[in-house]
């Protein structure tokens, strides 16, 4: 259990730590860019989207090499689902109550 709960841990004290960072700082609406918290709404949308497929091949690559049981991969997938979906519809609207501020 320890080998995925640091991990995670550690993935929420970045996710933090860079939201503090880059809060309040200029945004990037056209072309590539690494960091995710340099990014508009609009491109952190549309990055989910284009994303979508590898999370895809994600699931099946858990659920074809991992030796949990059924229901830890069914839950595994329905989080990364629903995670998915949150951040899509976050991310949406926020760009359209952005948009409409502009």
């Amino acid at each position: 259990m320890s080998d995925f709960v640091i991990p995670v841990l550690i993935t929420l004290f970045v996710v933090i730590i860079l939201s503090i960072i880059f809060k309040g700082k200029d945004k990037v609406d056209r072309g590539f860019k690494i960091n995710y918290f340099k990014l508009s709404y609009r491109r952190k949308m549309i990055r989910t989207i284009i994303f979508t497929p590898i999370n895809i091949l994600l699931l099946i690559f858990i659920y074809v090499y991992t030796d949990w049981s059924m229901v830890v991969n069914v839950l595994v997938g329905l989080l990364l689902i629903i995670a998915g979906l949150v951040q899509l519809i976050y991310n949406f609207n926020m760009w359209k109550k952005n948009e409409k501020e502009i």
